[in-house]
């Protein structure tokens, strides 16, 4: 499974986190808000290179992975039959099976 947001560690356990000023919350079943002093944020975003470029993984759905192209070049990206989600934002679905490479990256 990759992971594309923020994270948290709090108390020992991780858990996906929504930072908010001086407060950060927690995606529990119970939707805790705790300082953000108490807890450790990171932003986590998996990375992977299909077709020898460059790419981060901002979607999945079965043996499919939503890539988005991180290369910064229109016309290889083009190449790669990627749809132009936003101006200058390539996006495309590919095998997981044609996807190496595959690892978090936390930042």
């Amino acid at each position: 499974m990759s992971r594309d947001g923020y994270f948290a560690r709090y108390q020992g356990v991780e858990y996906r986190a929504s930072p908010d000023g001086p407060s950060v919350r927690l995606y529990t079943p119970e939707l805790l808000v705790v300082p953000a002093a108490e807890v450790e944020l990171y932003y986590i975003r998996t990375i992977c290179s299909w077709r020898g470029q460059p790419f981060i993984v901002v979607g999945e759905h079965g043996q499919w992975l939503r890539l988005e192209y991180t290369g910064g070049w229109a016309p290889i990206a083009e190449k790669l039959g990627l749809e132009e989600f936003d101006f200058g934002v390539y996006q495309g679905w590919a095998s997981r099976t044609e996807v190496i490479g595959l690892q978090e990256q936390r930042i």
